[in-house]
């Protein structure tokens, strides 16, 4: 990722790529990809349009307790998202400086799903007594990185896990996942110009052997056509559940985002645009089809 400033934050978003990009193998595969064809000279070239996480919305957890890492660090919360079917809610968080990558945080509507489902939710994050974010100091990398990293709650057993996935595929992830980075997003707006557009774009990623998400299309594109989305489906990971048993279930997963120029900017030069200049925020339809990466239905294509 491209950083302009040496910050706590900065730092931090270091670390949880390293482990991210370890985690996905796709990362790598496609930066060194890029590199190959010429559209960057490492990752440090690659600018992070935003980055991802998701939490179950329940006491001491959800967006009001994770955003406050973010907050404490300059971010603005903007824009509030529902996802209605999938019983979701979200935020994003713009940057204090345009070098950092937006945020995009989503929680689970524990409440509104049936009371087995809720019942065994609740078995691991009730075990969760106090907000575990105050127990932080926010300024220390250390601290913060291995946050992300560390289990909040207990190990869940197949056959929990299994339940989840039949209600909820984004509930059955995050209690296996936790707070482990979701997605990073390649912008590729800011690409050279043969691969500027996600078309082209798509089509390299296709020819590398990136199996895409097609739910929606491969590109999920905005109402007002300025904000266009695609999204690779989630590598699998071998998951070690508490009764011994294990499973390859859907670990994390890279997007890709082409932000258009405002109308009132669209005749400036790509070289001219500035990152105010082009389309912000998200948009609900783009983002109820991204989730859809770690879905069953995606990843039966790996």
């Amino acid at each position: 990722m491209k950083f302009n400033t040496s910050t706590t934050m900065t730092k931090i978003l270091d670390a949880l790529f390293t482990v991210y990009s370890e985690r996905v193998p796709d990362v790598k595969k496609i930066t060194s990809e890029m590199v190959n064809k010429g559209m960057v000279k490492d990752q440090s070239e690659i600018i992070n349009d935003h980055i991802a996480f998701r939490t179950m919305g329940v006491k001491n957890l959800g967006i009001a307790s994770f955003e406050k890492i973010f907050l404490a660090h300059g971010y603005e919360k903007k824009d509030y998202f529902h996802f209605e079917v999938k019983k979701l809610d979200a935020h994003w968080y713009a940057p204090p400086t345009p070098d950092l990558p937006r945020i995009f945080i989503s929680e689970l509507n524990v409440s509104l799903l049936s009371n087995k489902t809720q019942e065994i939710i609740r078995k691991y994050t009730d075990t969760v007594s106090s907000d575990p974010v105050d127990q932080l100091n926010l300024n220390d990398v250390e601290v913060v990185s291995k946050f992300f990293q560390t289990p909040l709650w207990p190990l869940p057993n197949i056959e929990d896990y299994e339940a989840l996935l039949t209600e909820s595929e984004y509930a059955a992830w995050v209690i296996y996942n936790r707070y482990y980075l979701n997605h990073y997003t390649i912008s590729v707006h800011d690409l050279p110009d043969a691969y500027a557009k996600l078309e082209p774009f798509n089509d390299f990623l296709k020819s590398i052997g990136i199996q895409l998400n097609t739910s929606g299309g491969e590109i999920k594109t905005s109402e007002d056509k300025l904000l266009r989305q695609s999204s690779s489906v989630a590598n699998k990971v071998k998951a070690y559940f508490s009764d011994d048993k294990t499973k390859e279930i859907a670990g994390s997963y890279v997007e890709f985002a082409e932000r258009g120029a405002l109308p009132q900017f669209a005749h400036l030069p790509k070289t001219e645009l500035k990152r105010e200049q082009r389309r912000e925020g998200f948009e609900t339809g783009n983002a109820d089809r991204i989730f859809e990466s770690t879905f069953t239905t995606q990843l039966k294509k790996n």
